[in-house]
């Protein structure tokens, strides 16, 4: 009979608890649809962390215009939602592949750049999209934005309740995150931080690093497409300036804050930096000058982030990673 090892059920078992029993009962029990909603954020937030940690962390190819697929994914649910009356159920894998679509047709032209010119034309990118969203009002509404009125239906079941669509967002957030744990801790994984330390070498070495940047660019955008549409459903209501380019810096600084190339660490950063305004929301206008100082002191004394990517992968490999240790008197293998 198959058994988990203790430490490994602790690792998997202890996050499940938290994000299913302990978090619904605490916020139930608060009874404020407030605090369902940052709860939402949270998760939202660090599916877009975690996507964007594939392309920067693991890739090494520095996207700064992430917020631009997080917006077809939300405009994509949401139009659906309200002109055609497309639900959640289809809406939402729709919205990743249009983001993905949008993605792959962008990333053919700019993916044979490197460095600061790859980060312009993806800052580029995220301002024509930006601009697309505000000024095609016939189609996205423009300044305006979309309502939908129907509200979150998942195979049928409508969802009303601020505890059904925590536990909603929640489901589709641990999939994806399980999802980007097997892609970036996996042989494609190595594939993608070998292309981030030395992509010409990869290239000598037979790997085609275009393919692979193109791949890593598409999958990207497919989950965040997947946050846009969980936010779309969440709020009920979605405008351009919920996209715009300091929302991707945003998600740039949560990455950069929890550990470059680190998961759990792009979970972190996602969490504190979305938690802690609102733990100060009391000092008022100050809360933004203390959010700064944090970020500011963090990149300062922990330049590898607060769980970087070496003590990630250290711990990935005591309680997932059999496969990466070495065998008796052979060199370790794996990332270090």
């Amino acid at each position: 009979m198959f058994k988990l090892p203790s430490s490994r059920l602790l690792s998997v078992g202890l996050p499940l608890l938290l994000l299913f029993i302990i978090v619904p009962a605490a916020l139930y029990g608060f009874d404020r649809g407030y605090f369902y909603q940052i709860a939402s954020l949270v998760l939202i937030f660090v599916l877009l962390s975690a996507s964007l940690n594939m392309v920067s962390g693991t890739s090494g190819l520095l996207h700064l215009g992430h917020a631009a697929f997080y917006g077809v994914g939300a405009y994509t649910a949401a139009l659906l939602g309200a002109d055609y009356g497309i639900g959640f159920t289809l809406g939402l894998p729709l919205a990743g592949l249009v983001a993905a679509l949008i993605a792959f047709l962008v990333a053919l032209p700019t993916m044979r750049l490197v460095s600061i010119y790859f980060a312009v034309a993806t800052l580029a990118i995220g301002q024509m999209l930006y601009l697309i969203m505000l000024n095609w009002v016939g189609f996205t509404k423009g300044p305006n934005g979309v309502m939908l009125f129907d509200g979150m239906s998942v195979f049928g079941f409508s969802i009303t309740s601020d505890t059904g669509i925590y536990f909603v967002v929640a489901v589709v957030v641990t999939v994806s995150i399980f999802l980007i744990h097997r892609i970036s801790h996996s042989y494609y994984g190595n594939g993608l931080r070998a292309l981030r330390e030395d992509d010409q070498c990869t290239d000598a070495m037979g790997v085609n690093t275009v393919r692979l940047k193109i791949e890593v660019f598409t999958l990207s955008a497919f989950f965040a497409g997947l946050a846009g549409a969980l936010w779309a459903y969440t709020t009920g209501y979605i405008s351009p300036k919920d996209f715009d380019f300091s929302v991707s810096i945003q998600i740039l600084a949560m990455v950069v804050v929890g550990g470059l190339g680190s998961l759990p660490g792009a979970i972190i950063g996602a969490a504190l930096l979305i938690l802690l305004p609102e733990v100060l929301r009391d000092v008022g206008d100050f809360r933004n000058i203390a959010v700064g100082l944090v970020m500011f002191l963090a990149i300062l004394f922990l330049p590898k982030g607060l769980f970087g990517e070496v003590p990630a992968l250290s711990l990935i490999r005591r309680q997932f990673g059999d496969r990466w240790a070495a065998a008796p008197g052979d060199k370790k293998v794996g990332w270090r």
